[in-house]
């Protein structure tokens, strides 16, 4: 079947904005098939994929020589890798450039389905802590899911609208919105995109980009950074929106050094006398598909505001545990000594506790799907894990582990009664190349199966 036309107005908008003869390679390039690219997890178990090149701005992306059937490899339910657009990617390399705290705290704005989320997890490892937000509640569920396979554990999911942020300025030192957009970037990857283009669409997008960044451009602390992106061409949605968000708040502009072999395009803005400055992907010049994205510095004197410290804390549903209870988790699970746990329903959840204050006064202004790592609860004097914990790269002391193969680790992904030979008895960790996929308990004439129901396989 043919794909969908290009609606005419783009094509006229596009011409104008590349030249005649470099839009022929421009439209040339959307008829192309699009290259798959992946991002590993640097903590968990890298998979055994065909991979064709690394993406030349990420040094844990890849492209691979075809898209493989990503729902039947194990590795990729067990959180080894993110399948990312190679254009997105070039977030990490600016993270590295710009140097941003890597101790600090980060909001990712508009974060579903999770992409940019665990390339800052990754960027933060165990020292800095990050607010993943999406305002759409089924995209929050699936934000949440990718954020417990990553596993990092130092990561707040919410559920909120950037008006619910009021009170929060000046208190991330990195805020990052990738902003829902009229999705031009995507019409060679989704060729519906296509259809559901017009010009009215460009504009409601750019006037619903005006009101977020209204909000999210006061959120940045002094010295700290934002970084705006879209999946789109038209410079109403990008470059617009830069001098928009210039012109409500003050922010100094943030050159990024580019290898002219990338293809990447810098485009330059001048706003009351000074350059800013945005980067273009053009499918017809890189090995992905259409991007902008600007970063921009708050100055060093702007307001700022710090976590206050709370004698004791109050939540309807979130409870802070004693340091009793703190102090046998941390033994009986192996958890690290900087371990906080608070519970939620009876379950436990460990935090970092350089960011106990920071998780306590968000808890004042969001709508928490998720938060840390849940670890588990305690039934009469046994311990019940989750299969957060299971999926998270902190230790399972205390439980056996059972290496799967891979017909063995899609069944159980599919949530089927497995009994593998030598499985031992009792509440069993599973494996597959070393990788936690999930928990069984063995209970000797059968088993249960606790992987969540909700994330089955259903692809046979």
């Amino acid at each position: 079947m043919p794909s969908p036309k290009l609606p005419s107005a783009f094509e006229a908008r596009m011409k104008a904005f590349l030249g005649a003869e470099e839009y022929l390679d421009f439209k040339a390039s959307l008829e192309k098939e699009p290259m798959t690219s992946i991002r590993l997890n640097p903590f968990k178990v890298a998979p055994k994929l065909n991979t064709l090149q690394l993406v030349p701005w990420s040094q844990w992306g890849y492209f691979l020589e075809e898209r493989p059937s990503f729902t039947l490899d194990p590795l990729f339910h067990a959180g080894s890798y993110y399948v990312q657009e190679a254009s997105s990617m070039f977030l990490e390399y600016i993270m590295e450039y710009i140097q941003a705290p890597k101790d600090g705290l980060f909001l990712d704005l508009a974060a579903a389905p999770g992409g940019k989320s665990t390339l800052l997890s990754s960027y933060l490892n165990q020292e800095g802590f990050l607010v993943a937000n999406e305002v759409i509640k089924a995209r929050a569920t699936i934000l949440k899911e990718n954020i417990i396979k990553w596993g990092l554990g130092n990561t707040l999911v919410s559920n909120n609208d950037p008006e619910h942020f009021s009170g929060l300025e000046g208190f991330f030192d990195l805020v990052m919105v990738d902003a829902p957009c009229s999705g031009e970037g995507m019409f060679r990857k989704d060729i519906n995109a296509r259809s559901e283009w017009s010009e009215d669409h460009v504009l409601l997008c750019a006037q619903r980009q005006e009101r977020i960044m209204d909000k999210a451009g006061s959120l940045v602390k002094g010295g700290g950074y934002l970084i705006y992106s879209t999946c789109t061409f038209n410079e109403k949605e990008n470059e617009d929106i830069l001098s928009f968000i210039c012109s409500e708040f003050a922010y100094e502009p943030i050159r990024i050094p580019i290898d002219p072999t990338w293809g990447i395009v810098e485009t330059k803005t001048v706003i009351e006398g000074n350059p800013y400055f945005g980067y273009r992907f053009y499918p017809h010049k890189v090995n992905g598909e259409g991007f902008f994205i600007t970063v921009l510095k708050r100055p060093e004197d702007g307001f700022s505001q710090e976590a206050p410290k709370t004698k004791d804390f109050k939540h309807p549903h979130i409870r802070l545990e004693s340091r009793s209870i703190e102090k046998q988790l941390i033994a009986k699970l192996g958890l690290p000594e900087n371990s906080c746990i608070y519970s939620v329903n009876g379950s436990y959840f460990r935090m970092n506790d350089n960011f106990k204050s920071h998780f306590e006064y968000l808890c004042r202004f969001l709508n928490l799907k998720y938060f840390g790592v849940e670890l588990g609860k305690f039934s009469k004097d046994q311990f019940l894990p989750t299969h957060e914990w299971a999926q998270s790269i902190f230790p399972k002391n205390d439980f056996p582990h059972f290496e799967l193969n891979e017909k063995e680790a899609l069944d159980y992904l599919r949530k089927e009664d497995i009994q593998p030979q030598g499985l031992p008895e009792g509440w069993v960790l599973l494996t597959y190349r070393k990788s936690p996929l999930g928990w069984i308990k063995n209970l000797g004439n059968r088993t249960n199966n606790y992987y969540p129901k909700e994330w089955r396989i259903r692809l046979k």
